[in-house]
């Protein structure tokens, strides 16, 4: 079945998986979409035995159409190798009463490296098949992670540039460094004075400016995002559902056909609608647990049916969490509407416009496969604590919201079903909140000092992506405000 790309929005036209890639967002501001969710037609008992590579091959296959067999393979060897240090790729770990689907072995020890890792490949792969012949400039905003994963996976990819944008003061002392020591002649970093949303933002608008992309294409250059609003990065993130079932099955923690639960600590939304849409094509998932920190406009949602930015902007331990403007949300605001493109796009123009909006009780009908929570900053600290005392087992700040909130699903529930949690980051990524929860005698170190503590007391290898940059130079250095955003693009690109 080939499967074809469509607006949010209302475009009417459809597009190859190939040329949504490339897009990254639809002209009218939509985010593309399947045109039918396809289904996961393999048996699970062939599925339990495969690889991670091969596991990705069939689950991408069956969203990434117009890919060949070769070419989609070749993506992905390219992507899930030696970058990763377990063969697992994303193993399973066993603690207090869940499942933690480590999704932190990659390149900069976060979640994002499992999509970014292969986006570049399929990225430059459908530029050949699309005959592009402009220079393609990654535009992104980042709320700590998908910067710096989406620079190790195209720095110095040929035919692109990679232009970051991320909240000066809103992100972790290691997830700065990470960043502002990013090697490679494509890449550039720059900090705004503002937080994530305005980014964001200001990232949008850009895609949307006609006369900035007529500049560009006149100058040689078109933009492409690496965000979670480009579906090349949200077909890669199902995989590790799929495989986290299949390695349930083949350990016989659950039979084929069990159902389970996924809890996915959440900020843009991309990470648990993978999950939502991995459901849809068949995997036996029964809640999707959707947990939020303090900037819990998430679980207002759910709780209300409005959605609802205008509050305060917190910062939290838990950065790439701290989200006002959840963008994946569309998606499954979209499938909420009956795939009413008119209807979407005036809920998101509400949005825009007056800072919310409230869906139908119809609507609310869909969320039934859902359940939202949050954790208060004191809780995000107890469930650190909790998980290493009870399990001797360390997580980062947003993987213990999650933790937490299922603990409340626990207690508001009483529901035993086999729980996967996403893990979403290595707790190396936040060595000071994490030590802070698990003892105050830590105190006073720095943060190199405090990822030599973890690793003696956790007796885990201190990851080299960290210990790559206690030493680096800094290489990125510029601060801008936000207004200023599409200005800086220009000058990087030498368009005046």
């Amino acid at each position: 079945m080939q499967v074809l790309y469509k607006s949010t929005r209302g475009k009417e036209e459809t597009v190859t998986a190939s040329m949504a890639i490339l897009k990254g967002l639809s002209e009218d501001g939509g985010l593309f979409v399947p045109t039918a969710v396809p289904k996961l037609d393999i048996p699970m008992e062939h599925l339990s035995k495969m690889t991670y590579q091969e596991t990705a091959y069939e689950v991408m296959s069956r969203f990434l159409t117009d890919f060949t067999e070769e070419e989609l393979k070749d993506c992905i060897a390219r992507a899930y190798d030696s970058k990763f240090d377990t063969n697992e790729i994303a193993p399973l770990h066993k603690a207090d009463q869940a499942y933690f689907l480590e999704l932190f072995h990659g390149a900069t020890i976060a979640f994002k490296d499992m999509a970014l890792s292969i986006l570049p490949h399929l990225m430059t792969t459908a530029a050949k098949k699309n005959h592009v012949k402009n220079e393609i400039v990654i535009l992104t905003a980042t709320s700590g992670d998908t910067g710096k994963a989406a620079m190790a996976g195209f720095a110095d990819v040929p035919g692109t540039k990679i232009i970051v944008f991320y909240p000066k003061h809103g992100v972790s002392p290691i997830q700065e460094k990470q960043m502002v020591t990013q090697k490679g002649n494509n890449t550039y970093v720059v900090g705004i004075t503002g937080n994530f949303d305005d980014a964001q933002t200001a990232v949008k608008k850009m895609f949307n400016d006609q006369q900035l992309a007529q500049e560009l294409d006149s100058a040689g250059y078109q933009f492409s995002s690496a965000n979670s609003i480009n579906i090349g990065r949200l077909v890669p993130q199902i995989v590790y559902y799929v495989y986290a079932y299949g390695k349930l099955v083949k350990s016989g923690e659950i039979q084929s056909g069990d159902k389970i639960n996924v809890v996915v600590p959440t900020g843009n939304f991309g990470n648990i609608l993978a999950a939502y849409y991995a459901k849809e094509m068949g995997l036996p998932i029964g809640k999707l647990i959707c947990a939020s920190n303090e900037n819990k406009v998430l679980f207002d949602f759910f709780r209300t049916g409005t959605y609802d930015r205008k509050r305060e902007f917190i910062l939290t331990t838990s950065p790439s969490m701290d989200i006002l403007i959840s963008s994946n949300l569309e998606r499954l605001i979209y499938r909420l509407t009956g795939e009413n493109a008119q209807q979407c796009a005036e809920l998101m123009k509400a949005l825009s416009e007056g800072g919310e909006y409230t869906i139908s009780e119809e609507m609310k009908k869909g969320l039934e496969d859902f359940y939202g929570n949050f954790c208060s900053e004191g809780e995000t600290r107890e469930a650190i604590s909790a998980t290493w005392y009870g399990s001797g087992y360390v997580i980062d700040p947003h993987t213990a919201v999650a933790a937490g909130v299922y603990q409340k699903y626990l207690r508001d529930t009483e529901d035993r079903t086999p729980t996967v949690i996403a893990s979403t980051a290595s707790p190396y990524k936040f060595t000071r909140s994490v030590m802070d929860a698990i003892s105050d005698r830590y105190q006073g170190l720095d943060d190199f000092a405090l990822c030599d503590a973890l690793s003696a007391l956790s007796g885990v290898q201190i990851p080299k992506a960290v210990e790559e940059i206690r030493t680096a130079p800094v290489l990125h250095d510029t601060v801008v405000d936000a207004q200023d955003m599409p200005d800086t693009v220009k000058k990087i690109l030498g368009i005046c």
